[in-house]
């Protein structure tokens, strides 16, 4: 079977599986007893063509905008525009000079002209009765009406389904519908044969079965598509950084307002449209909204900005204009939140076997309808009334007819697909709660597979809470861990020197510091730039007043590749200055002079190179993120447009940032490693810091390598394929670098591989491995989108949390299909034979129907919503190779199947004998033996299937209140049925012995299954 799956329905991957692979196992399932219920949690591939269609044409209609905006620039220069436009009524009345549509048409059509007519940035801003640099004013008021005349920046999404959607689409299921029709006609025949109420019993029963499936299979799938709800929710949770009254705040995206002026920074999703107000470098990524790779260049020639478009590179400051269902991206949202996630490998494994057994199940369904059915006309022939059919034989056929539909019922375990997405349901909503929020389906199951964790050093092994400790100025190593040690660095430091130090620390940020709505200081940034400002303020620099002093030309923002930021300044006495900071050992490579003792700048000699890189060593090997700042004057002849200087630079300062390790990573890291898991460092940080941090975590062990991306990167695919395995730290590392080492150890070395990610360019990595975890606190919005799981409180423990849930859901689900396939072995096997064998079924439809609801929806609540235990961590990892259904499962299956034939079978043979039953009754009441000890054997089951392997099955059971009420139900509703509801159910109450022979069989079930587990097997 394993195998079957494998070729016919292995195509489909975690993560990036093609429009093809999730095509062809649709076909394959063929026939389906309810498509409705087994596709729910599936791609609507449909929409996605729809969607990918809307993304064509906006990239023919931006490429036909562009070109006409460059022919009217040419066009428009030196002669004066008029305008046609005319504000609408409503919109002045509002207080507004220009209308969301024209707004629109400015924007996405690239308009220069429009924009010239309406007096370009400033007038847009003007019109908006906003300021580009105080914001919009947050009264309630005008907030309100501007929202009732532009809208909100939300996109349409398809109503949330009613709890009658749910009965409706569970009444589609053709076998019930088949029983239903079988039920009519029975009530019909019944009644005319019998007279009311006797002869509607059969018929009533039936109903009462369905409705009973029906409800409680609508119940389960309307709570758990609560549960998905609440998790879009959350995943939409996204701030930015607006002015609104003149100060710098964080909103939600949804609250954007068109004259909203927004920060926008590397990495963040642009969340509206929006006109270019200020910035430098600004790169923009177009291609989720029109496919076109390029990056376009933002600046006041070319100021539009469209929602959904990603910042590669620079910083700016931009006016929203267009919100919500008025942009691009909101309709291509609005087409793309119907396509759905990608179903899961496990879904689609699981459906290949519901389809299997399905086959085997109809296939039997017709040779027992043709067995009783020959049963029948043989009697007949022998009695000698096959010319004569009455209504009784009507009946008798119409039951034969049911019991074969019902066999198909039971067979097919059309649950199995959909208890895959309750345990997922169920595991997403915890995981939220232990702060990992889950945004592809397929990641909690893969990540139950994963060998290997590329970690992330900053933030997510350390706290992030950085501050700096220790300084070299002018060759003096100092101690500034107090206000005290601060004070006295600035004794001993000439005066022109701390000058220039402040100048470079406040004007090369990324990072701003302002006055907040209490009138307090607040910095605002990364927290390497936090910890250098904070610094800075503490040595009595002033920020606004330092930034006032000179004018900011140009900004080239810090990226992980080039490991360095730099700004040029344009001096207040005349003259230009370029300050740069970044990776240590490679802004003092630019560097040929330093500031000595006495403030005087001097030449780097020999003896200076040293001293200056044993401090940088001396700050790594105490696991201090090493920062340098340096300087170069570059005189008037120096234009905007030119790249800032490399070499040249004279050193300023060396300072070591403090980021003390996160409490718990040393025992996470401990229980991923007896997990089964190689937790592997990979950071942009100097190799002796990124060591000394890894020790302090138990990543580098004695026998690990820690290696430079430099040194990794020259390597042949021979020298990698006996490095890789013993690599445990990677140091100044590129995104590429990180990139590479999953490639490698997906392919290379089969492994399942986890990667976290904060930046940007952690992007391909997160693309690239078989789970990428960003980081909510510290990651970029490019990050987030392109990752499977948002580790919301950027911890090492919460992805040990993520594994352990991932284990918990897989083994669940294997749980549940070692249960589900047990019930459908024993009911095929026992109704075929008896069928055969005797000419009539034990078990009727309406019995047969509330065992399908013990194995199917009931099974599924009790044993796929199980938690995670401790001893998860302890066993292998499944990895790429394990088989879902495993030689333990099918040794399980095979043994309790067995032990529950051989049972029913003898009640069958023996079982009047047994119970010394004799009479007209006797038929009746040991079928009902039969039935009861049948569901007390899958009560017990159940109880055994909660350990595959381990004999103590009772271990935490009262912890899970789930699985215990499905008990409780599924034993009080079977004493009903026997007790109360007898003429509908063909059931007749039994005595107190016969109910203690009955449960007692079943539990019989108990240390069977335990002495199988003690039969070994493979583990494959």
């Amino acid at each position: 079977m394993e195998r079957y799956l494998e070729q016919n329905f292995g195509d489909v991957k975690s993560k990036n599986s093609s429009e093809e692979a999730l095509q062809r196992w649709r076909n394959l399932c063929g026939v389906v007893k309810n498509p409705k219920r087994r596709f729910r949690f599936t791609a609507n591939l449909s929409k996605r063509y729809e969607a990918e269609a809307m993304r064509k044409t906006n990239q023919e209609k931006l490429r036909v905008a562009v070109l006409v905006s460059k022919a009217a620039l040419q066009f428009i220069h030196g002669i004066a525009l008029s305008s046609e436009y005319t504000v609408p009524e409503e919109v002045k009345a509002a207080g507004f000079q220009i209308c969301a549509d024209e707004l629109g048409s400015i924007v996405e059509g690239h308009d220069v002209k429009k924009l010239k007519v309406h007096g370009e940035v400033e007038g847009i801003a003007n019109k908006l009765s906003t300021s580009t640099i105080q914001g919009l004013t947050t009264s309630e008021d005008l907030l309100n009406c501007r929202q009732k005349i532009y809208g909100v920046n939300k996109f349409t999404e398809s109503q949330g389904k009613s709890f009658w959607v749910f009965v409706w689409e569970a009444l589609q299921d053709m076998t019930l519908m088949i029983l239903a029709v079988c039920a009519f006609v029975s009530l019909i025949v019944g009644i005319t044969m019998e007279g009311w109420p006797k002869g509607a019993h059969d018929g009533l029963g039936i109903v009462a079965s369905i409705l009973l499936v029906v409800f409680v299979t609508a119940t389960s799938d309307y709570r758990q598509s609560l549960q998905f709800k609440d998790l879009d929710k959350e995943k939409k949770k996204i701030t930015i950084q607006v002015t609104r009254n003149g100060y710098r705040q964080k909103i939600s995206i949804y609250d954007l307002l068109p004259g909203d002026i927004v920060h926008l920074a590397i990495g963040d999703q642009v969340p509206a449209d929006g006109l270019f107000v200020s910035g430098f470098s600004v790169l923009i990524n177009e291609s989720s909204l029109t496919g076109e790779s390029e990056p376009v260049i933002v600046n006041a020639d070319n100021p539009f900005l469209l929602s959904g478009t990603k910042v590669q590179d620079g910083s700016c400051k931009m006016l929203v204009t267009t919100v919500g269902m008025n942009t691009q991206w909101g309709k291509l949202m609005a087409t793309l939140s119907e396509g759905g996630d990608d179903e899961t490998p496990l879904q689609v494994k699981l459906n290949g076997v519901a389809t299997i057994i399905g086959k085997i199940g109809l296939f039997f369904a017709v040779v027992t309808f043709a067995v009783l059915v020959q049963g029948l006309v043989n009697r007949k022939l022998r009695e000698g009334t096959h010319w004569s059919w009455s209504g009784d034989d009507a009946v008798e056929m119409l039951e034969y007819f049911a019991v074969a539909v019902t066999i198909v019922v039971v067979a097919v375990p059309e649950g199995l697909p959909l208890a895959v997405t309750l345990s997922l349901a169920f595991a997403m909503k915890k995981m939220m709660n232990d702060k990992a929020l889950v945004r592809h389906l397929a990641a909690c199951e893969t990540m139950g597979s994963a060998t290997s964790i590329c970690s992330d050093k900053t933030g997510t092994l350390t706290t992030n809470h950085m501050t700096v400790v220790k300084a070299c100025i002018c060759g003096n190593i100092k101690e500034v861990s107090s206000s005290g040690e601060v004070s006295s660095l600035c004794a001993g430091i000439p005066d022109s020197a701390v000058r220039m130090f402040l100048q470079s620390i406040f004007n090369n940020t990324a990072g701003e510091v302002v006055i907040n709505k209490d009138g307090k200081l607040e910095i605002l940034g990364t927290p390497t730039e936090t910890a250098l400002l904070e610094f800075g303020l503490s040595l009595g620099g002033d920020f606004q007043a330092e930034r006032q002093k000179s004018k900011l030309v140009k900004v080239e923002p810090f990226n992980s590749v080039k490991k360095r930021m730099g700004v040029v300044l344009e001096l207040p006495e005349g003259g230009r200055r370029a300050h740069c900071k970044g990776a240590s050992e490679i802004i003092l490579a630019a560097c040929d002079k330093v500031i000595d003792n006495n403030g005087d700048i001097v030449p780097l000699d020999e003896a200076s190179i040293s001293h200056l890189k044993d401090t940088i060593e001396q700050f790594a090997c105490e696991a201090l993120r090493t920062l340098c700042l340096a300087y170069i004057e570059i005189g008037n002849e120096y234009s905007d447009k030119d790249p800032i200087p490399i070499t040249g630079y004279t050193c300023i300062a060396i300072v070591g940032i403090k980021d003390p390790v996160r409490p718990g990573v040393k025992d996470s890291v401990a229980i991923c490693r007896s997990g089964g898991i190689t937790v592997r460092m990979v950071t942009g940080d100097n190799i002796n810091t990124a060591k000394a941090i890894a020790r302090e975590c138990g990543i580098l062990t004695d026998g690990g390598i820690a290696i430079e991306g430099s040194d990794f990167r020259e390597k042949s695919e021979e020298e990698l394929r006996d490095l890789i395995p013993k690599i445990q730290v990677m140091a100044r590392s590129s995104p590429l670098d990180k990139h590479t080492l999953v490639k490698h150890l997906r392919t290379m070395f089969d492994e399942v591989v986890a990667v976290t990610g904060d930046g940007t360019n952690d992007a391909p990595a997160l693309h690239e491995a078989d789970i990428g975890l960003a980081m909510g606190i510290a990651g970029t919005e490019v990050a987030k989108e392109s990752a499977d799981v948002i580790i919301l409180d950027d911890n090492f423990s919460t992805i040990i949390t993520v594994a352990k849930w991932g284990r918990s859901v897989y083994i669940n689900i294997q749980k549940f299909v070692q249960f589900q396939l047990t019930v459908n072995v024993v009911a095929l096997i026992v109704n075929f034979t008896s069928a055969c064998l005797t000419g009539n079924a034990p078990l009727t439809a309406v019995q047969l129907l509330w065992v399908n609801m013990i194995m199917d929806t009931l099974g599924a609540l009790a044993l796929a919503t199980e938690p995670p235990n401790d001893d998860l961590m302890k066993r292998a990892p499944v990895g790429k190779k394990g088989n879902f259904i495993s030689n333990v499962m099918w040794r399980n299956i095979l043994g309790q199947s067995l032990y529950q034939f051989i049972v029913i079978w003898y009640l069958q043979t023996q079982g009047k004998a047994l119970f010394r039953l004799d009479g007209p009754e006797s038929d009746l009441i040991l079928n009902t033996l039969i039935f009861n000890s049948f569901v007390f054997c899958q009560v017990f089951n159940e109880i055994s299937s909660r350990e595959m392997e381990k004999i103590d099955v009772f271990k935490g059971i009262l912890e899970n209140y789930v699985f215990v009420a499905v008990l409780a139900c599924t034993v009080l509703f079977q004493i009903i049925i026997i007790e109360f509801l007898g003429t509908f159910a063909n059931t007749s109450p039994l005595t107190l012995s016969q109910w203690f022979l009955s449960v007692f069989i079943g539990f019989l079930g108990m240390p069977i299954a335990a002495a199988v587990k003690m039969i070994p097997v493979g583990s494959k």
